[in-house]
């Protein structure tokens, strides 16, 4: 991994260029790194605290983790002399955790205040579970504290459509970091009901939605859902993969500003968050150290090229994680955000490593690129997709669910065209190597109202992609 060289910045939060304010994660990673009272960030001295805090955190699972200790044995306990020398230490992978999650903790049991338990498909061994200590918690506390700001300004309000009932769940410390913004969260959990959603934030006079792309998208298409047009002034969407596509739709519906953040239960729930220029996420980069590797070499890759999302934990105490190879992809932008950051900028997460799915004359694609064609024919709200096979032919089951059943043939070819223009689709039906068939989905395949991503169910081997 290599430092980037120092960009220097403007003293003013405002490019010269534009008038898109500087993202404040910058600011805060600033004082995070102990620049107080300089508001400048360079990448000199964030690589330096970064070394240091990675150091830090390898001393302490080699201490205290048996996984690690295990791992590392063969490996120099001397510190790394710099961020490149990462590279030579072993991958982890969601298999070892589900294997043995205990066996990564680096503090006693009592320490612990929040577990999550997320089920996981292709996996060996038992449910990954990830273990936080209240410190851990309040990490990301903080991060959506100034991650928020972006969105919402003092004395506005939000509702949040995630999970929040429980103590250290994600909406209840949404709700804690909007508090210190002196902003008004409202947990209301994910939408099982756009109408009554609509109303909650027809009611609170909320300026601002949190939520899972396909459920706000619910709302926005419901026939109530005009009521929150001018109303709503930001939207920040999360959980799954946000197609550009979701996004485009609910600026036309309401005329708000669509932001999308990307992170994961492994990064500490918060990982990375778009700015007011729109145009890609900024992680916290004082609490992770992200690589983009290339999945067949395992070897960094430099920015602008596609590769895979690994997340090393810098300040974790409970369950620290070293080189997590998270199965998404993307690619750090090679151009500096327009906002004016020197923090790296993560461009679309095209999906899971392993769910690019081959079709006819090993022509892969993801489900990401679907989302953008099916999302981007309009009237529909979400849909399911599965593949399997007669013959020698593979057969692509679409089922979608609209907004008006009754235009369902003209959403059908919309839909169609788009899908038949991804290229590895359009190649593989065209050799006569594939075959697809686009339904309307059921009442009970609508809409989905729980927290997973949506997967691509592949019957030829049995196997569900994310």
């Amino acid at each position: 991994m290599s430092v980037q060289p120092d960009r220097q910045h403007r003293p003013t939060a405002l490019s010269p260029m534009n008038t898109i304010r500087i993202t404040p994660l910058e600011g805060w990673t600033c004082r995070k790194i102990g620049r107080i009272g300089d508001p400048r960030l360079n990448r000199r001295d964030l690589a330096r605290y970064q070394l240091d805090a990675l150091n830090h955190t390898l001393a302490h699972v080699r201490r205290n983790s048996p996984h690690y200790r295990r791992r590392f044995s063969g490996f120099s306990p001397d510190p790394l002399k710099s961020l490149s020398d990462l590279a030579v230490l072993p991958f982890t992978s969601a298999e070892d955790v589900c294997r043995d999650p205990f066996s990564f903790l680096c503090v006693s049991q009592d320490r612990i205040a929040r577990v999550v338990t997320l089920e996981t498909s292709g996996t060996t061994g038992g449910p990954k579970r990830l273990f936080f200590t209240e410190e851990d918690l309040e990490l990301t506390v903080d991060f959506f504290h100034h991650g928020m700001s972006i969105l919402v300004d003092p004395g506005q309000r939000v509702l949040i459509l995630l999970p929040g009932n429980l103590p250290g769940s994600v909406g209840a410390l949404l709700d804690k970091g909007l508090a210190r913004l002196s902003v008004q969260g409202i947990v209301h959990g994910p939408v099982q009901d756009p109408q009554a959603a609509i109303h909650a934030a027809v009611e609170a006079q909320v300026d601002c939605l949190v939520g899972i792309p396909v459920q706000v998208l619910a709302m926005a298409c419901h026939e109530q859902g005009g009521a929150l047009a001018g109303q709503i002034k930001s939207v920040l969407l999360s959980t799954d993969y946000v197609p550009d596509a979701i996004a485009a739709r609910l600026h036309r519906a309401w005329g708000c500003r669509v932001f999308k953040h990307y992170g994961m239960t492994e990064m500490g729930l918060g990982g990375a968050v778009e700015c007011a220029a729109r145009s890609g996420c900024h992680f916290r980069e004082a609490d992770l150290l992200v690589e983009i590797i290339d999945p067949g070499t395992l070897q960094p890759v430099p920015d602008g090229k596609v590769g895979e999302i690994v997340v090393s934990t810098l300040t974790r105490e409970g369950m620290p994680l070293i080189r997590y190879r998270t199965g998404d992809m993307s690619a750090f932008m090679v151009d500096p955000c327009r906002c004016g950051t020197v923090l790296k900028t993560l461009g679309t997460v095209r999906g899971r490593l392993d769910g690019s799915i081959k079709v006819g004359h090993r022509k892969r694609f993801y489900i990401s690129d679907l989302d953008e064609a099916i999302f981007g024919a309009g009237d529909v709200l979400d849909y399911h997709v599965g593949i399997d096979a007669a013959d020698s032919t593979d057969r692509l089951r679409l089922w979608i669910a609209v907004v008006n059943p009754v235009r369902f043939a003209e959403t059908e070819y919309r839909i169609r065209s788009a899908v038949l223009a991804l290229p590895a689709i359009g190649t593989a039906l065209a050799d006569g190597r594939l075959t697809m068939a686009i339904r309307t989905a059921n009442r009970r395949m609508a809409v989905s109202t729980g927290t997973g991503k949506r997967r691509i169910r592949d019957l030829r081997e049995r196997q569900v992609y994310p």
